[in-house]
């Protein structure tokens, strides 16, 4: 075995989102978040700038917290269940996957005085709340594979060593790591390391991700409403997030493969990753009513301000040449932070007097706004960190745009305290068309179809809300710098193409009391 011990890689090129520290995938996922409280603002699309009156609100228009008049206790507890469908070279696969969770619990407090006391008070009602509404979900499984004979992943190791020489012999290198995976030969007629994988007869690609967690936000809120006329609020809300990544590549040559002289059987690449992090934020928000049957809304969130611990792992096995091999390529533990963008939301509801409501939110945020922070110094292998923070922040202005969000959704009452609801929402492409062309992963525009019922009575209510989200994925399994290649020749790496539909289904049961 050439191995002598541990290999160190700062940045893995077999991988997409999360496939290394704080890659700008990364930023996106964490600030790519939107509300999934409770069940009945999921029945109407999670329209809830200007409908208040849901624990929700407070983190979408803080101010709906004037709608109050009694004081309410709820907790939603929900089931995610994500479906897959990949294409890669031609071959399809379907993966689901399917994790209980919990959207929301919260308390909110309201004083809000009657008769005379009503009469002559400017300030109809306040309320305080707290609780928790989770405002993401990472849990999907997706899994593709294809045959390809016109490139590897080997060739990152080959181009490495060929743009570099020596790494063959540096740890903490692709070309070693290559190298010590029995995976590149150094060709003495060419002068040049040479991938062994014989790809052009035929290899098999496969490509597994398994990703879980969530993102919750624990909120304190205050908010009021003055002469029936104008509702204010606002939050402060500190979200955390836990994510957990496995995947896996692998290659192996296809049965009809008959040239393989190095006796190559496979090479896998497996990655693991843990980030958890905390952050602040704020969100002011009004909501004022025209006529008893029209009002308006808007709000202003302010960026989160994250810090991110982010742990990662990486190990590489392989039978070629004779050898069976396996060791670790990499093992990272780095904290830094993030300053997501800001969000800005315009809303108006039509009240249908006692038969219920229409309502619609326009939503802008700016991901090109989305910047690292990292420590002062320098990594393990002496690279300036401010530099590789200049560097990827500069990628982040050119890969990400702002964009438009639409939410509608209304309700209808059947009866006194029986209703049904139904919501449509629009999430705009984030990227751009360099972040399309130059990013190994991107994902396109999101809609939700949403669809809900409750039950509400004086004390007692209970809501089912179910969302229904598509979008799909574009994802590379691994990236070639063909200037140092010479085991064939440049060719465009193929591209998988991922359908994602993912249904939200939620449950909440609330007490109203005095």
């Amino acid at each position: 075995m050439r191995i002598k011990g541990s290999i160190l890689i700062p940045t893995l090129i077999l991988g997409s989102f999360a496939a290394s520290a704080q890659d700008i995938n990364e930023a996106y996922n964490l600030s790519n978040l939107n509300v999934q409280g409770t069940a009945r603002s999921m029945g109407f699309g999670n329209a809830l700038g200007s409908v208040g009156g849901d624990f929700s609100s407070i983190s979408v228009n803080p101010a709906g917290l004037g709608i109050y008049r009694n004081s309410e206790l709820s907790i939603t507890p929900s089931m995610t269940m994500s479906g897959a469908n990949s294409n890669y070279l031609g071959a399809n696969t379907t993966d689901n996957f399917t994790q209980s969770n919990l959207n929301n619990f919260g308390l909110v407090l309201t004083h809000a005085p009657k008769g005379h006391r009503y009469d002559h008070r400017n300030w109809k009602a306040v309320s305080f709340a707290i609780g928790m509404n989770k405002v993401a979900d990472f849990n999907r499984t997706y899994t593709y594979e294809g045959t390809n004979s016109s490139s590897s992943a080997s060739q990152v190791f080959e181009s490495d060593a060929n743009k570099n020489p020596g790494n063959d012999s540096a740890f903490g290198t692709l070309a070693n790591t290559g190298y010590n995976a029995y995976l590149i030969n150094y060709d003495s007629t060419m002068g040049k390391f040479k991938s062994i994988v014989p790809f052009a007869g035929g290899i098999d690609q496969l490509k597994s991700v398994q990703e879980t967690g969530s993102a919750r936000e624990f909120v304190l809120a205050l908010g009021g409403n003055y002469k029936e006329k104008l509702m204010l609020g606002f939050t402060i809300g500190m979200p955390n997030f836990n994510y957990q990544r496995n995947s896996t590549y692998t290659e192996t040559p296809t049965a009809g493969n008959t040239n393989n002289p190095y006796n190559f059987n496979y090479f896998t690449y497996d990655q693991s990753q843990t980030i958890n992090g905390t952050g602040i934020n704020g969100k002011i928000g009004a909501i004022y009513k025209l006529t008893d049957f029209f009002r308006i809304g808007a709000a202003f969130h302010t960026p989160t301000f994250y810090n991110i611990n982010d742990y990662s792992n990486a190990g590489i096995s392989s039978n070629a040449q004779g050898n069976n091999t396996g060791f670790n390529v990499n093992s990272n533990n780095f904290n830094y932070n993030l300053t997501t963008p800001w969000k800005g939301i315009l809303s108006a509801t039509l009240i249908l007097k006692n038969f219920g409501f229409i309502t619609a939110d326009y939503e802008y945020v700016d991901y090109s706004t989305m910047r690292y922070q990292f420590p002062g110094g320098f990594d393990t292998y002496g690279n300036s960190l401010q530099t590789a923070q200049d560097n990827i922040n500069q990628e982040i202005r050119k890969t990400y745009q702002g964009v438009s969000n639409y939410r509608l959704g209304g309700e209808i009452k059947l009866t006194k305290y029986f209703m049904v609801r139904a919501g449509f929402g629009y999430y705009g492409n984030a990227y751009t068309p360099y972040g399309e062309a130059n990013n190994s992963f991107y994902t396109t525009q999101r809609i939700d179809l949403s669809a809900g019922l409750g039950f509400h009575f004086r004390h007692f209510f209970t809501d089912l809300g179910l969302v229904h989200s598509m979008y799909t994925g574009y994802e590379q399994p691994y990236n070639v710098d063909y200037s140092g290649v010479v085991s064939g020749p440049q060719t465009t790496i193929p591209q998988a193409k991922i359908d994602y539909s993912i249904d939200n289904l939620a449950l909440t049961v609330g007490f109203k009391f005095r």
